[in-house]
C-alpha cells in the first residue's frame, strides 16, 4: 500500500553464494579472525542473520554481515555456499558507508539479566543450573540490587564456566556465610574474588576461617581495600586473603595466589621477601 512506502525499504532478498559477495570497502572494519573462529565453534544455523547488500554496477557489496559470511564459508568449507541477502539497489558508496558508521547507533543492546533469562525459558543447561543453585542458598537471581539478589549473572557465569560448578557452589556458599546475602557482597567482584582463592587454594583455603575472618569485615571495607590493591577481581582476592591471613603466623601464600601469573606487584613482592604477614595484615586495616 503506498502510504506505507515510507516506513517500508525498498529491497528484495536472495541467496547468494558467497564468493559473489565483496566486504572490502574502506569503510568497514577489519575482520577479526578470532571472533569468526570462536563463532563457527558455536555454530547455529537459527542464530544467522540475513547479510545486508548493497548492488552497483552489478556487484554486491556487503555493507552489514562480513562476519557471518566469513563464519558460514569456514564452517561450510566452502565459498560456493549461498547466504540469504537483503539487497538494496538504491544506494551509492556514500550512503553505504552512512548506514554502517550508523546502523547500531540506536539499538538497544540485551541487559545480562535479560540475556540470563531468555537462556532460562530456553532451559539451556548452563543458566538452568546456575538457577537452581542460586535458589538452593535462599538466593534470587535480579536485575535489583536487594539484600538475597543477585544481579552479577556475568559473573556467576563466568565463574561456572571457567572453573566448574563446585567452585561456583563454593563461592557462593562462602558469600553468605560471610554475610548472609548483606546486598553489596552479591556483587561481581566479590564473588569471582572468592572464585580465584578457591581455585588458587582448594581445601588449603578453610571455610570456618574464611567466614570468620572474612566475614568480620563489611563487604564495604572489603570493597573498599579492594579498589586501593588492584582493579578487577584480583584486587578483590588479594583484599580477602589479607583479611583471612590477619593475625596469623603462616597464611595463605602470595606466592600460590600468583602461580603462573607474569609479576608479582611490588608490594606483595616485598611482603613475600618479610614473610610478616601479621604485622602486614594490621597495618592494611589500619582504617577500620
Amino acid at each position: 500500500m503506498k502510504e506505507y512506502d515510507e516506513f517500508v525499504p525498498d529491497v528484495h532478498f536472495e541467496l547468494i553464494p558467497i564468493k559473489r559477495l565483496v566486504s572490502n570497502q574502506d569503510y568497514q572494519r577489519s575482520l577479526s579472525v578470532q571472533h569468526v573462529k570462536k563463532t563457527a565453534e558455536n555454530f547455529d544455523l537459527y542464530q544467522i542473520n540475513p547479510v545486508k547488500v548493497s548492488r552497483r554496477n552489478g556487484i554486491n557489496y556487503v555493507f552489514n554481515g562480513q562476519h557471518t559470511i566469513e563464519v558460514v564459508a569456514l564452517v561450510s568449507g566452502s565459498r560456493d555456499t549461498p547466504v540469504w541477502c537483503m539487497v538494496y539497489d538504491d544506494m551509492d558508496y556514500k550512503v553505504e558507508a552512512d548506514v554502517f558508521a550508523n546502523q547500531q547507533r540506536f539499538v538497544k543492546g540485551l541487559a545480562p539479566y535479560e540475556i540470563f533469562m531468555a537462556n532460562i525459558e530456553a532451559e539451556n543447561e548452563t543458566q538452568m543450573a546456575i538457577k537452581s543453585l542460586v535458589e538452593s542458598y535462599d538466593l534470587k537471581i535480579s536485575k535489583t540490587k536487594a539484600p538475597g539478589m543477585i544481579c552479577a549473572v556475568s559473573s556467576l557465569e563466568c565463574i561456572y564456566k571457567k572453573y566448574g560448578f563446585h567452585v561456583l557452589d563454593r563461592s557462593i556458599r562462602l558469600c553468605v556465610g560471610a554475610w548472609e546475602g548483606e546486598a553489596g557482597s552479591l556483587s561481581s567482584g566479590i564473588l569471582k574474588g572468592i572464585a580465584i582463592l578457591i581455585a588458587a587454594f582448594g581445601d588449603t583455603l578453610r571455610d570456618d576461617v574464611f567466614k570468620e575472618k572474612v566475614g568480620a569485615y563489611s563487604s564495604r571495607e572489603i570493597s573498599r581495600l579492594a579498589k586501593e590493591r588492584k582493579a578487577g577481581s584480583m584486587g578483590f582476592a588479594e583484599a580477602m586473603m589479607i583479611a583471612y591471613n590477619r593475625k596469623v603466623k603462616k597464611g595463605l601464600s602470595w606466592a600460590k595466589l600468583y602461580s603462573g601469573k607474569k609479576a608479582l606487584p611490588p608490594d606483595i613482592e616485598a611482603d613475600m621477601e618479610n614473610e610478616d604477614e601479621e604485622e602486614y595484615s594490621q597495618e592494611v586495616w589500619e582504617y577500620k
